[in-house]
């Protein structure tokens, strides 16, 4: 899916034309800008047209009613966000030096909430939950996922339950301080909030998958030289491996001997 993507089931008529997709376009951001303005609740779909610069006829061509435009900008903040974690949960970014790695993802999640109906998606879901349809918190976990797998192939070594925690408190905290980062007027203060993200998981996650150590160095199969690994249980207390490229298995003593392979 893609932000031009528009399989929405609230939709009253699908736009097929061009035309119509960029008027869609026009109603949502305009919403956004209305539900941030007034709320929700004092919002009107004569307002969200006006804003739009359209009828509140042709509005109601495409939705049915305020519910039908909220639950289409779920669904476009949805595809922006798997969007957001395809490009990003690659080997370059993952491989970056922390610091970096961290800077890239919280510039790259600015980006996501410069967009107006993100960023009110992104508010309202922690004010007014029931009014979601397609969100929920299952989508947090996915975000709670998406960093624990950045994480493990940065330090394999890592149990996955730690992985998990360290996971947690980063989405968490830094969902913490960006809520109030994008609830705040002042722009130079929500710039300081985010700089202060980056600083905050740089300390955090420093010990655990920093540069210091040997976590940027990455594992690799001692038969075939992939990295394409996963963990496989245990063998007298020392940690199997599974090699995805050509199957077979090895215990973490014989990586070691060989040596990590930089990339």
């Amino acid at each position: 899916m893609t932000d031009n993507s528009y399989s929405s089931s609230h939709f009253r008529r699908q736009p097929k034309q061009q035309r119509g997709k960029e008027r869609v376009d026009k109603i949502l951001n305009a919403a956004a800008d209305i539900f941030d303005q007034v709320g929700y609740d004092a919002a009107t779909t004569h307002q969200i047209a006006a804003q739009a610069g359209t009828a509140v006829g042709s509005l109601y061509q495409f939705f049915p009613n305020k519910a039908a435009i909220f639950n289409a900008m779920e669904l476009r903040h949805i595809e922006r966000v798997k969007l957001f974690w395809n490009e990003l949960n690659t080997p370059e970014v993952v491989q970056l030096p922390l610091r970096q790695m961290i800077h890239k993802l919280i510039t790259a999640v600015v980006e996501l909430f410069a967009h107006p109906v993100s960023r009110v998606i992104f508010i309202q879901f922690y004010t007014s939950q029931d009014m979601f349809q397609s969100i929920d918190e299952s989508m947090t976990q996915e975000a709670i996922n998406f960093l624990a797998d950045i994480l493990q192939q940065r330090n394999p070594n890592l149990p996955e339950g730690q992985l998990n925690l360290l996971a947690e408190v980063c989405v968490h905290s830094s969902n913490a301080v960006t809520l109030s980062a994008l609830r705040t007027s002042d722009l130079e203060h929500r710039q300081r909030l985010t700089e202060q993200i980056e600083n905050l998981l740089m300390s955090y996650l420093e010990p655990y998958v920093g540069d210091s150590s040997n976590v940027m160095k990455v594992m690799t199969c001692p038969h075939c030289q992939s990295h394409r690994l996963s963990k496989n249980g245990q063998r007298r207390q020392q940690q199997c491996y599974l090699c995805k490229n050509c199957g077979k298995q090895f215990v973490e003593s014989v990586m070691l001997k060989k040596g990590y392979e930089s990339p």
